[in-house]
């Protein structure tokens, strides 16, 4: 028996998702019932522990997915889903499939995350200028996440996709460094 590679497995499960719920007009729904579900994922690792352990059968993870689907006001799309993930017992793989769904929704609405390391908060209007110059130079709507890193002395580092610009004091001096080495 062929073995299928994990981020094989996400990816299926959260393709099939986003076409389910593009077929039944209901992304938009799906998506916020996916954010919420991730939330609570992130807030208590241990739900997908439990829902994944092998003593319960597949009827009960069912039955416990129903409840919390209905408690939580899931729609059909999201749920039929999960049941189906219980059924093949890939429920280990929620929080993956839950991040790449929301990673297709993403591309599908030309929305890129980008992350921004800087020495302490952006103002307002730094915020919002940043924010414009990314949109203009990605041409893409952008979704920016800071995480405040001292140790950078000033300046910025920003990722999206598999590119950085690093235009920290940090960054410079080890450039220069390397150029006073005689490296590149």
């Amino acid at each position: 028996m062929k073995k299928i590679s994990k981020s094989k497995i996400i990816s299926t499960y959260a393709s099939s998702l986003y076409q389910a719920a593009e077929q039944n007009s209901a992304v938009e729904k799906v998506f916020k019932d996916v954010e919420i579900l991730r939330r609570i994922i992130a807030e208590d690792s241990q739900i997908v522990t439990s829902l994944a352990n092998q003593i319960w059968t597949a009827d009960s993870k069912r039955k416990a997915i129903n409840e919390i689907a209905k408690k939580m006001n899931l729609g059909k799309d999201l749920t039929a889903c999960l049941d189906i993930m219980a059924d093949n017992g890939r429920l280990a793989e929620l929080s993956g499939v839950l991040d790449e769904f929301k990673h297709i929704y993403y591309r599908q609405h030309n929305i890129e995350e980008v992350e921004v390391l800087t020495v302490k908060a952006l103002s307002a209007a730094q915020n919002t200028k940043l924010k414009a110059v990314l949109e203009k130079k990605l041409s893409k709507k952008v979704l920016i996440t800071y995480t405040i890193k001292p140790e950078l002395l000033g300046g910025l580092v920003v990722k999206y996709g598999s590119s950085m610009i690093d235009d920290s004091i940090s960054g410079k001096l080890s450039r220069l460094e390397i150029i006073m080495k005689g490296g590149q």
